[in-house]
């Protein structure tokens, strides 16, 4: 880490920062002077800071905050080290961090440890996920009363209406996106093939499949951070929320994985397009926690906006072959590459507990052995199907007392994600809808 700042003599400051529960970066801006110290004794800040609303707000019944005397964890550097920001006009430095406790235990309440235990079965194992993310995201222009489409730089003109897999729509925002996959080489994100979606202003960029998981998510955290600040440097708005446009499909976070052996084998490949019995039982333990897991695929009250039936969301608990209306959906091609697609996440999600409740719920399904029920096949939003929580309270509620989500999130990250939940909620129903999307719109 050292190193990389003497290579770099131009970055003038660092930030130290993690994600918080929903997925917002918390910490400190450090002057590169005293980088070292940072980089060796980590820094300090409260556990209740991991736990804080949307509004960056206190929990008010957190047993964290007063009843604890609002104590100090200790942040360390994660593995990942000084990433460049290209967003910002000072030449800066992030250096990511992750929460322990004092004698060194991982503090459970932090979304990253969250994944990092759910790996620690996989290798319990002799297992290692392979995992990719798509993520959707819409360009805005937010600086009138109504969002709308930005206006192009190169035509000058705004052009209000959907362009699914359109290459004008990629032409129109070219000094955007070819600053964008700049920024990414230098952060080391692995950004691959860009298209536009079917949403105004709407665009999915995919991530390269990566073997491990926690850099995954770190990625896909960073990459968020990385379009909503460099969008701004554009002159117009970038965000993941789930549903911007009441008339247009919402984003979604969807999530490829495999799973390799000791000997590096995919072991949901059985030289057939059906896959493996472990596939069958990953998918069954995936369709078991699906509505426990609700509030982690649909973190905010807008994310709601986007599972409705016939929307490009799921909305049934389901598994399909080559199927796009299912929830869980098994892709074609060759053997070798037989994967997973979990499809109900929203944009607005935090990447950290995202991928910790699939592979969380996929290592429990290989654990028990599960089978899953036989895969829809035609229109699944036409089927019988047991329904994902299709409003905020009952995925809250649900969340609090699924017997699968106890098996994958500590209690404590439980307690503070459903506390954190709730007084959203609260507040949330006290604002207007144009209220609630000046909050949604640059946070998540």
């Amino acid at each position: 880490m050292k190193n990389w700042l003497r290579k770099n003599p131009h970055v003038r400051t660092i930030r130290v920062a993690a994600a918080d529960l929903n997925g917002q970066p918390r910490g400190k801006r450090v002057p590169t002077r005293f980088a070292d110290k940072v980089t060796t004794e980590g820094t300090r800040f409260p556990f209740s800071v991991l736990n804080l609303d949307i509004w960056g707000e206190d929990i008010d019944d957190s047993p964290l905050v007063f009843d604890s005397g609002d104590r100090d964890g200790v942040l360390k550097p994660t593995e990942r080290g000084f990433l460049p920001m290209p967003w910002l006009e000072t030449p800066s430095a992030l250096l990511p961090i992750w929460m322990f406790h004092e004698d060194g235990r991982p503090y459970e309440g932090d979304p990253r440890h969250a994944l990092r235990a759910v790996l620690d079965r996989f290798k319990a194992r002799g297992l290692t996920p392979v995992c990719a993310v798509e993520l959707e995201f819409f360009l805005i222009d937010d600086s009138g009363r109504n969002l709308q489409v930005p206006i192009s730089p190169r035509s000058g003109k705004r052009r209000k209406a959907a362009e699914t897999l359109s290459i004008r729509a990629l032409d129109q925002f070219d000094s955007f996106f070819t600053d964008l996959y700049d920024a990414c080489e230098e952060m080391d994100i692995p950004a691959d093939t860009a298209i536009s979606e079917a949403g105004l202003g709407q665009f999915e960029i995919n991530m390269m499949h990566c073997d491990d998981a926690l850099r995954a998510a770190d990625d896909a955290w960073l990459f968020k951070m990385l379009v909503k600040g460099l969008a701004r440097r554009h002159g117009f708005a970038a965000s993941f929320m789930a549903k911007p446009y009441e008339d247009y499909p919402g984003s979604g976070l969807h999530t490829h994985f495999s799973v390799l052996d000791q000997s590096g084998k995919n072991v949901f490949d059985n030289g057939g397009p059906e896959g493996t019995d472990l596939m069958k039982n990953a998918v069954a333990g995936c369709i078991s926690a699906m509505p426990g897991s609700a509030l982690v695929f649909a973190p905010h009250l807008n994310s709601y906006d986007r599972l409705v039936p016939g929307n490009h969301a799921p909305t049934g608990v389901s598994w399909a072959y080559e199927n796009r209306t299912s929830s869980i959906r098994i892709p074609s091609g060759s053997s070798s590459a037989r994967r997973i697609e979990h499809r109900v996440s929203g944009g607005d999600v935090n990447p950290y507990l995202m991928l910790a409740a699939v592979l969380g719920a996929a290592i429990t399904g290989i654990e028990d052995g599960a089978t899953p029920p036989p895969p829809v096949t035609g229109n699944a939003y036409d089927a019988d199907l047991p329904q994902i929580p299709d409003n905020w309270q009952a995925a809250i509620d649900a969340f609090e007392s699924d017997p699968y989500v106890a098996r994958i999130f500590a209690p404590e990250m439980i307690r503070n994600l459903v506390l954190t939940k709730r007084q959203e909620l609260h507040y949330m129903q006290e604002l207007t809808p144009e209220e609630r999307v000046i909050i949604y719109l640059d946070t998540v």
